[in-house]
């Protein structure tokens, strides 16, 4: 057969934005709920780049009736005038061409989030309807887009009341044949407005929904020092006042807040340019550096001088993080970030220049501040001292391969395959339901492991006992990857782990604890999505030889219906547990691919659900009472 001919003919040329209608996954990181959201971010980020400028101090972010989404700003306004490179208005330039835009002059943007310059120009391209209204020098001017082409020319409009005060406006509305769904959510929205209210001190932001009427203000005259005390809210700070640095080197400007507390996570959270860098980078690296070196510093200077036992404990990395958190915010001319999705910084500059001016002003402040500092270095210290101790427990919970199945717990009954993408892991609650799911599972690859008795709260443990725990043992035994520092995702054993519990309180209460401990112990797992919670059925109903599954309360009824009998009719069966259903039964409703139902874990609110799992596993019982009393209303029913 010949070869397909391969010619000029077969290059294609995409010109102006029809590459992002082409390929939307490239720009915007995908076409789901996600990458609808990123609309909204890359118009907030450029109003959010006024306000780092400081020619602006309100945003407001309207969720429309009509699917679409306003935000005006404050600021100067987008430039009107005729570009005379391309020979059109500047606001159509910056609106409809990519890679145009202020961000790549210096004197107009000393820093900004988005320097690709294709932000609003490709929210226009993926948008059905967009509206660009500019007011500036007492005038206000206007154009309108359909999916990115130009739909009107620039032109002057009544801006009614306040024609004095500059801004932009933005309104469009994403374009269903683009994404999968094109209904906003108020809370995503919420959580990242609230994110950059913290990270710009004194910017207003307001977010409403015209759909519910619901409004939310975030305005944070404290900065990222609010911010850290928000996330430490139900913990127990070991000093009242963060430290705060506000410092900058080299056109790069460093801000830094930290607070200890008496637990014994890590919450430590790092931004570029208020662009959230999930993987971290030179900034978080230059922290962490300076970190240790100052309190290994500042012990061995504490040590020589008073006497108190400290002398010859070195820090490592490790022990300083023990109950740290702490916001690093850095904001750089020119950042180099990995990638369009801007997840890690690259700047390596930037690691010096943190690591100096941190290290200066921490060390400053802890000589200056005699009671904070001996509570954070008595931490830190009775950390270090049970290093050793916690190593060997350790190294039982560390696997020599990811596949090896020599050194794996003696509960665990394994699968047969060995490809960790094709692979699952049971985590069931007690011996009776273990059983069961042993003799239902499909052995070619469902491993399950059975727990016994309700497993630690890791929230109030420390990390010995987290180590020398022997349920929690067997769960890192089994999973293979290790926790905390030396978490290692290539060395996973299964590409599913699957909490199945009784659909009661205990079961509720042992679910939520091994939550806590992935969260706690293996962020990574759910922030890549591989842990799920198994959904096994509350009732069966049988007439005749018509037999029904009912997983919530409020489909009994449905259901009884569809079968079309009175319930005298129908024998009904309530599973109080797991071990209640025979294997064959477990298997058909919570085991099967082809007909169970499982709920996948998200973390989409880091920050959120770090205060949740403090409020409601930590030790301070009057947030906890204050928890369940303002969400009491909320609960329909409460099996008990």
């Amino acid at each position: 057969m010949a070869a397909q001919e391969y010619g000029a003919q077969n290059i294609q040329v995409l010109k102006g934005l029809e590459a992002v209608r082409k390929r939307p996954a490239m720009y915007i990181g995908g076409t789901g709920p996600d990458g609808l959201h990123h609309l909204v971010y890359e118009v907030v980020d450029n109003s959010v780049d006024e306000a780092m400028a400081g020619v602006c101090d309100e945003i407001l972010v309207e969720i429309l009736d009509d699917g679409s989404v306003k935000v005006t700003d404050n600021g100067r306004g987008i430039p009107v005038d005729m570009h005379e490179g391309e020979g059109k208005n500047s606001l159509e330039v910056v609106m409809t061409t990519l890679h145009a835009g202020g961000k790549f002059d210096s004197d107009s943007y000393k820093v900004s989030g988005g320097l690709h310059g294709v932000g609003v120009s490709v929210v226009n391209a993926l948008s059905v309807y967009m509206g660009a209204t500019v007011k500036r020098e007492g005038k206000a001017y206007f154009q309108e887009y359909k999916r990115g082409v130009p739909a009107s020319d620039v032109r002057e409009i009544s801006a009614g009341e306040n024609i004095e005060k500059s801004g932009t406006v933005i309104q469009f509305r994403p374009d269903p044949e683009i994404f999968e769904t094109v209904v906003f959510d108020f809370t995503v929205l919420g959580r990242r407005l609230r994110e950059l209210a913290f990270l710009n001190k004194g910017l207003k932001i307001t977010l409403f929904d015209e759909r519910s009427s619901e409004r939310k203000e975030y305005l944070y005259e404290g900065g990222i020092v609010e911010f850290v005390q928000f996330m430490n809210q139900g913990k127990h700070p070991l000093h009242e006042e963060p430290f705060y640095l506000l410092a900058s080197r080299d056109g790069v400007m460093v801000e830094v807040a930290i607070q200890y507390n008496e637990g014994y996570n890590y919450n430590v959270l790092s931004f570029a340019n208020n662009i959230h860098t999930l993987e971290g980078g030179t900034h978080l690296a230059g922290f962490r550096a300076a970190i240790t070196r100052t309190l290994n510093n500042f012990v061995q200077s504490q040590s020589k001088n008073t006497k108190n036992g400290k002398s010859g404990t070195s820090l490592s990395g490790d022990d300083v993080r023990e109950g740290l958190t702490a916001v690093v915010s850095v904001r750089i001319p020119e950042p180099q970030f990995e990638g369009q999705t801007k997840s890690k910084l690259g700047n390596s500059e930037v690691r010096g220049i943190v690591e100096g001016l941190l290290g200066g002003k921490f060390s400053e402040w802890l000589e200056e501040s005699p009671a904070p500092a001996k509570a954070i270095t008595d931490k830190c210290v009775s950390t270090a001292r049970t290093r050793e101790a916690m190593r060997k427990a350790r190294d039982m919970a560390r696997r020599k391969s990811a596949l090896d199945s020599g050194s794996l717990p003696g509960k665990l009954a394994d699968c047969s395959e060995r490809d960790p993408e094709k692979t699952e892991l049971y985590l069931v609650e007690g011996d009776s339901a273990g059983g069961s799911a042993k003799q239902g599972r499909d052995r070619g690859f469902q491993a399950i492991l059975a727990l016994k008795g309700k497993p630690l709260n890791v929230e109030k443990a420390a990390a010995n006992k987290v180590y020398s725990n022997e349920e929690i043992r067997t769960i890192i035994s089994a999973i293979g990857t290790s926790i905390d520092a030396e978490f290692n995702m290539d060395k996973k054993r299964y590409g599913k782990i699957i909490i199945m519990t009784d659909a009661d309180v205990d079961g509720a209460h042992i679910r939520t604890l091994l939550l806590t401990f992935f969260f706690r112990k293996m962020p990574q797992l759910l922030e890549a999505g591989l842990v799920y919670i198994a959904q096994p059925p509350l009732y069966r109903l049988k007439k005749g030889k018509v037999e029904v599954y009912v997983y919530g309360e409020e489909d009994l009824e449905g259901k009884m219906a569809q079968m079309g009998g009175a319930s005298k009719q129908i024998y009904m069966q309530r599973y109080k547990g797991l071990g209640e259903m025979n294997p064959e039964q477990l298997w058909e409703t919570t085991m099967d691919p082809a007909n169970r139902n499982l709920i996948q874990v998200r973390l989409d609110d880091a920050v959120e659900a770090d205060r949740i799992f403090t409020i409601l596993m930590g030790d301070e019982v009057e947030s906890r009472r204050q928890f369940i009393e303002m969400h009491a209303d909320s609960v329909k029913d409460l099996d008990v």
